[in-house]
């Protein structure tokens, strides 16, 4: 039986403990159960990374740089901190970038999805369940939907982060900023919506109002033109027995218009030779005006 030796504190440490032998922490992993590891997928596109996993990285290095004595966990609380408070404009950078990473993987996703690897990924995927029991394969199923999500570019589960942990704590934060930052968009997108339906239902009222009067034009030009098959009816008949000078042409209906630009011209250019023909045409017209 191994040498036990009480601590100060009152904990009970063996001989392994005093030769400098850390004992080994207990996973918090329920005991007789094995963690299933996920199955990955080494030919897939690179998942893109979030606007607050991107300032970690660029900001991460520096901080340690400037406060070496700071253990890991504060100097994670402490960017937690710092990107709470960003600036909007510095942060929709980051986000901007995470955005343009997002399209990216899907592009590659999508036209990785039609390769061969991607196909022999799913199958090696389905044999593996197939394999598993049926209380584990329950399990499997839900640890791989969630691996599979961040290999189609969502960010990684927060299973894999420890709870009530200030990484935990931070993470949580961050989701809640960038979901605020969300809301605020898209109540800009919707408030830009509303104004642009106004705006459409504007231009739609002046279109019903032009189709309108369109309508009312047609109208008019259809009793114009109707109006005018009377009247050149009426010359054609009322002229049918005042040849033209010299040429002696009669109107007809086809020929209406030009018999009467040609007497147009005739009595412009010479009336007083022509006063029996105006007083003629004179006669015509007031019977049409009746």
């Amino acid at each position: 039986m191994e040498e036990q030796t009480v601590s100060p504190g009152g904990n009970t440490d063996n001989s392994g403990q005093r030769n400098g032998e850390e004992k080994p922490r207990r996973s918090s992993w329920s005991k007789g159960r094995k963690r299933k590891k996920p199955v990955k997928d080494s030919n897939a596109p690179k998942a893109p990374l979030t606007g607050y996993v991107r300032f970690m990285n660029d900001r991460r290095e520096q901080l340690r740089a400037e406060r070496p004595d700071v253990p890991f966990p504060e100097i994670t609380r402490m960017l937690g901190n710092e990107w709470s408070k960003l600036p909007a404009d510095e942060k929709q950078r980051y986000l901007d970038e995470a955005e343009r990473d997002k399209e990216r993987y899907m592009r590659e996703l999508e036209k990785y999805q039609k390769t061969e690897a991607y196909k022999r990924f799913t199958r090696k995927v389905q044999e593996k369940k197939g394999k598993a029991h049926r209380g584990d394969a329950s399990r499997q199923a839900a640890s791989e939907s969630l691996h599979e999500k961040d290999a189609e570019g969502k960010e990684r589960s927060v299973f894999d982060i420890p709870i009530f942990t200030e990484e935990f704590l931070n993470h949580s934060k961050a989701r809640e900023a960038e979901m605020r930052q969300l809301r605020k968009t898209n109540m800009e997108y919707e408030e830009r919506n509303a104004a642009l339906q106004k705006h459409v239902e504007s231009m739609r009222g002046a279109v019903e109002r032009l189709e309108g009067d369109v309508m009312q034009e047609r109208s008019r030009n259809s009793l114009l033109q109707q109006h005018l098959e009377n009247l050149r009816q009426a010359l054609a008949s009322g002229l049918s027995g005042l040849p033209l000078p010299g040429s002696g042409e009669t109107p007809t209906l086809d020929t209406i218009d030009s018999y009467m630009k040609k007497l147009h011209g005739i009595i412009v250019a010479d009336p007083q030779e022509h006063e029996g023909l105006i007083n003629v045409v004179r006669e015509v017209v007031s019977r049409l005006e009746r």
